[in-house]
């Protein structure tokens, strides 16, 4: 063919753009199929029986009266299980169905299918359970010191771990010290549990359409509990109403599976709002106790510090969740000599597991509250402690891990520090009165609101920790000038599904990209948690694209008489290394046949050794937040007037995505700094409903000023960093360091109520 020069164009819809969801159309419109939404022919419903008690040994089950109910097709118990009778993500300790005991109030202790819902209910009534009520541990101090007996086989501390490091010895001229409390704060997904189970026509296997965040690790599960090989388990992702970490666990995937094979009929489950309280785990209580020692010009010295999780009734990710805060104790500071202490325990309470942040935003509300005391003890200003001490690329953390990551923290600084303020005084230029903190309830005198600002800053790791073998894997067909991307990258609506598509184009130059149905049909990609899906299932896609390319371009240079290597796609033309050759890849793909699949992997970390030491993480990024409050000193109520952010995030992919995630990291930051707390009292839930469990609404959600900060991460396949959890971490620790800022209180817990700051 005739050789022309050329000037390729981007791509549309490639990487770098605003590209917008593709599945974005359906859930505006209300026709997106969540999990809720799935049904089959002859379908069942199925519900489940919890213990009314935190802790309490079963006497007598008797489900023969529920089997009478008409319409009851089948009840099962801890005795149908006919596989492993425990489940878990670090440790199998969880039972399917209590059998014996029951260990936190909603305890699954049987499960019923049915007709109809009503009908579930009726049977689930019918159950008889007699119980013997035990003393409930619900302080988690009584099982780090030993004084009550286990309340399980493998005993109250799940997991403790020291960091030692440095001078143990050093106490500085100057120290500040506090002991900080977060409360149990949910997920608050909206799309709440649900699945639909479909057994095999020859009753071998079962099909298991669900929200969740990991597929092959619910198979692997499931298939266990079943006595099932793992290929007759077969999972599909029903559409994700978000997640934040709350559906890493099982809930009800082995409960819909059982009903299913021992009815031979569809089975479908979906919880309500209090069921899904009791239903899955919620981020960790934890007490922290730190002591920093410093210079008087500010700079640290040595950190020691004490951490308590309350990990509820079982294991679930408590281990993991413990690590990730106490080896994250000295946040994006530089120091070397620590002395820290942590435990992870067994309660009474609900089970404790993933959420956003995973334990850093334990540690962040923690040193983050030091360091605006260390300010004030050196006569500094809040930015200035920071700026003295900010960690750089090449330092150490306290377990001896070198920061190999690009670690731009003054540069987040500054930047946090120079975005505007707001011009608006309190109340607003027209004294709206909406824009008070008694807002319409006309309940604040504007006299009496003072104006706060506050700082913090927080590292966050990416990816899993200790000795995890993290890879994901992704296959990409070419045919006929369309790409097929397929993967068990679980969407839950962090954007994968948009990225996917933009690698594609990008790679591959071609327009036309369709995403195959997330299943268990391809290899695992991990969990979506540890803001690592762009990096790993990113690094996948990108992969298998590449194979892809390499293989349509070998096609091209056979055909022209070229050389393969002199060939590369640009925009959406071939073009050789002379920009002489010009062919559209619409053109060169068309009859091709291409099938490539690519795992990603990333080397293992290390396993902490006793002291602590060791290199347990993959890789870093760092935020910073301001806030602006305005605070009724009188009544304690609380506007947040702005929210100010600058966020390392190597870079950017798709900005609209970007200021997606940091917006809606910001909310959660917020819910739980003021709002956000589900409390038990005697291990009962207090609170399970939205009418007492408080969100953050549009209305409370403040004007949000972000500036991104691009520099590429040169580990990272595409250059990014996961964007999903920093801007939860440090967002809490802002907000109340601002409303100190107004009232002069201490403030140590969250969420903070009117009752602190009046007081």
């Amino acid at each position: 063919m005739t050789a022309t020069t050329v000037t390729a164009g981007t791509v549309r819809g490639g990487l770098g753009q605003s590209v917008v969801r593709p599945d974005g159309t359906a859930k505006v419109q209300g026709s997106f199929q969540f999990s809720s939404d799935y049904t089959a022919d002859d379908a069942l419903w199925g519900a489940t029986l919890r213990s009314p008690h935190p802790f309490a040994r079963i006497v007598r089950l008797d489900v023969s009266a529920a089997l009478r109910v008409p319409g009851v097709a089948a009840v099962i118990t801890a005795a149908d299980v006919p596989g492993v009778p425990t489940y878990g993500l670090i440790s199998q300790d969880q039972p399917v169905f209590a059998s014996d005991v029951v260990r936190f109030v909603g305890e699954p202790v049987a499960a019923v299918a049915a007709d109809h819902p009503a009908t579930c209910r009726q049977a689930l009534q019918a159950i008889v359970v007699e119980y013997e009520v035990l003393e409930p541990l619900t302080d988690p101090e009584r099982a780090v010191d030993g004084s009550v007996p286990p309340i399980h086989p493998d005993g109250n501390v799940i997991r403790h771990q020291r960091i030692v490091r440095g001078d143990q010895t050093i106490e500085g001229p100057v120290t500040v010290e506090g002991t900080y409390e977060l409360g149990r704060q949910d997920q608050a997904f909206l799309g709440l549990e649900a699945a639909l189970a479909v057994p095999d026509h020859d009753g071998g296997g079962v099909e298991l359409v669900v929200a969740t965040q990991w597929l092959h690790e619910d198979q692997k599960q499931i298939a266990a509990c079943l006595a099932l090989p793992a290929e007759k388990v077969r999972l599909a992702l029903g559409g994700v109403g978000g997640a934040f970490g709350a559906r890493e666990d099982i809930s009800l995937q082995v409960h819909t599976c059982l009903l299913a094979l021992r009815t031979g009929r569809p089975v479908r489950i979906a919880y309500d709002r209090h069921e899904s309280f009791l239903g899955h785990v919620h981020r960790h209580p934890c007490t922290v106790w730190m002591r920093h020692h410093a210079d008087h010009d500010g700079r640290i010295r040595r950190i020691e510090a004490r951490f308590v999780f309350d990990g509820g009734a079982y294991a679930s990710t408590s281990s993991a969740v413990l690590i990730n805060g106490i080896t994250h104790t000295q946040g994006p500071y530089a120091c070397e000599n620590a002395t820290v202490d942590g435990w992870a325990v067994r309660t009474n309470n609900l089970p404790s597991g993933a959420m956003r942040g995973f334990g850093v935003v334990q540690a962040c509300f923690a040193h983050e509250s030091q360091m605006d005391k260390l300010a004030a003890a050196c006569g500094l200003e809040p930015l200035e402690v920071r700026l003295r001490n900010a960690m750089h690329t090449g330092d150490r953390l306290i377990t001896g891990q070198v920061v190999e990551n690009v670690a731009p923290v003054e540069r987040i600084i500054h930047e946090v520090a120079a975005l505007p303020l707001p011009d608006e005084p309190v109340g607003g230029h027209d004294g709206d009165i909406l824009r008070l903190p008694g807002g319409v309830g006309r309940t604040t005198d504007a006299a009496h609101v003072r104006r706060g600002i506050g700082y913090a800053v927080s590292i966050k790791n990416l990816m899993y920790s200790e000795g995890f073998d993290d890879y994901s894997t992704a296959r990409v067909r070419l045919v006929d000038g369309t790409v097929h991307v397929k993967f068990a990258t679980v969407e839950v609506g962090q954007g994968f599904v948009t990225l996917a598509q933009q690698i594609a184009r990008t790679e591959l130059g071609i327009e036309d990209v369709v995403l195959d149905r997330i299943d268990t049909g391809v290899g695992s990609a991990g969990s979506t948690s540890a803001s690592r899906q762009t990096w790993m299932s990113g690094g996948a896609v990108l992969g298998a694209c590449r194979l892809v390319r390499d293989r349509l371009l070998a096609l091209v240079a056979d055909r022209e008489g070229m050389d393969a290597a002199a060939l590369t796609i640009d925009g959406a033309e071939i073009v050789d290394s002379g920009g002489l050759l010009r062919i559209p890849v619409a053109v060169a793909a068309a009859g091709v046949d291409i099938d490539e699949t690519f795992e990603h992997h990333h080397p293992a970390t290390e396993d902490l050794d006793e002291l602590g030491q060791g290199n347990c993480h993959t890789a870093f990024a760092f935020c910073a937040h301001r806030a602006v409050v305005d605070v009724d000193t009188e009544l304690g109520l609380v506007k947040v007037v702005q929210i100010a952010t600058s966020q390392d995030v190597g870079r950017v992919l798709n900005p609209l995505s970007v200021l997606g995630q940091v917006e809606g990291g910001i909310a959660q930051g917020l819910g739980l700094a003021v709002m956000e707390e589900l409390l038990q009292d005697g291990g009962i839930v207090k609170n399970p409903t939205f009418t007492d469990y408080l969100l953050p609404t549009f209305l409370d959600m403040p004007p949000v000023v972000v500036s991104l900060v691009e520099e590429p991460e040169p580990h990272s396949p595409l250059g990014a960093k996961g964007v999903g959890e920093p801007p939860t971490i440090s967002s809490t620790p802002a907000v109340v360091a601002a409303i100190r800022d107004a009232v002069g209180r201490e403030l140590p817990r969250v969420p903070v109520r009117p009752a602190d700051i009046c007081l």
